[in-house]
Parts: C-alpha cells; sequence; structure tokens
C-alpha cells in the first residue's frame, strides 16, 4: 500500500498513470501543486490546481488536473 503524498502548496508532485489514465507512460507529468479543490467528487479522486514544470523545473502551463488520490506520488528529487 502506498502512503499519502503531502498536498500543500509548493509541493511537487509526479503524476502519471496510476492517477489518471490520461496521464500514462510519456504523458505523465511533474506538477508543482497550488491548491486542492475543496468541492466533492467521486471517492478518492481530487481536482488539483497548479503549474506543469518542464524538464529544468520551470513552469511550462498552468492546469486544472482530476486525479486519483492514491495515484499521486511525490517527484523524484534527481533534478540537475
Amino acid at each position: 500500500m502506498h502512503q499519502h503524498v503531502q498536498l500543500n502548496p509548493g509541493e511537487v508532485l509526479h503524476i502519471g498513470g496510476e492517477a489518471s489514465v490520461q496521464f500514462a507512460g510519456p504523458r505523465a507529468l511533474t506538477f508543482r501543486l497550488i491548491r486542492v479543490d475543496p468541492r466533492v467528487t467521486y471517492d478518492g479522486w481530487l481536482w488539483l490546481e497548479g503549474y506543469v514544470l518542464g524538464p529544468s523545473g520551470v513552469a511550462t502551463q498552468r492546469r486544472r488536473i482530476f486525479v486519483r488520490r492514491e495515484g499521486l506520488r511525490p517527484a523524484a528529487n534527481d533534478r540537475a
């Protein structure tokens, strides 16, 4: 069983296929969280607002995404 990641503003997450099939494989994102939408949705699912980060860690796009809470992972800290 996976432990839950922190969902605080500024957290950097890996959003892959475990979070939603739309982010599987090469469509995975590195995502800096701005906020979690407080509205109630399907059990275990969340709307997140944040920035997609490019390979250098610079924000490239602001997005709102719908993901499974259990599929969220901390981003790897291996950026140069």
